[in-house]
């Protein structure tokens, strides 16, 4: 039987040449992997690292390169990101001057940082309809509310009584302990 590959629709975005390490920047693209695009955004707005900035202009680039694509009608928040990843780029070779004549190598390190959106799976793909219009909140009916009102609420004209039953007389309970204590 011949396998059947289905075509998995991708928008990419890439940048080149960006002046970090690659190591660092994977730390950054970890992060956001398999995140939703404002949730990758909220977590690369509040990351310490330089590169994040980096990273966050590559998210919206993809977004953009989505949302400008007639023939797929994508929302860039409905999307999640299905890889990120970072290349190494070149490595720029200078020496820095050391004592006794000699001199040390400084590696300025590149890399490429791609950034890859999907449709999330469980976001509805259905065309924006019409909010409908907000209905009331409903109420509880109005003899239920007065009930609950003449329940809780004792008025100063008519005091209330204990039934007898819940009534314990404070003499017997003193006689009982005396009794107790004396034998």
């Amino acid at each position: 039987m011949a396998a059947v590959e289905t075509q998995r629709q991708i928008v990419r975005a890439q940048a080149k040449y960006v002046h970090s390490s690659a190591r660092k920047a994977r730390l950054v693209t970890d992060l956001i992997r398999g995140r939703s695009v404002p949730e990758a955004r909220t977590v690369l707005a509040f990351s310490q690292r330089a590169v994040a900035k980096d990273v966050e202009k590559v998210l919206r680039s993809a977004v953009a390169n989505a949302e400008s694509r007639h023939d797929l009608h994508w929302n860039g928040d409905d999307l999640i990101v299905a890889t990120a990843y970072v290349d190494e780029g070149p490595t720029l070779k200078r020496f820095r001057p050391r004592a006794r004549g000699r001199a040390s190598a400084i590696h300025k390190r590149m890399c490429h940082i791609t950034v890859e959106l999907a449709p999330n799976p469980r976001a509805t793909v259905a065309p924006a309809k019409p909010a409908p219009e907000a209905k009331a909140p409903k109420r509880a009916p109005k003899k239920a509310a007065e009930e609950t009102v003449v329940e809780t609420t004792a008025t100063a004209e008519e005091p209330t009584t204990v039934a007898p039953s819940e009534e314990k007389p404070k003499a017997s309970r003193r006689k009982k302990k005396t009794e107790e204590s004396d034998s």
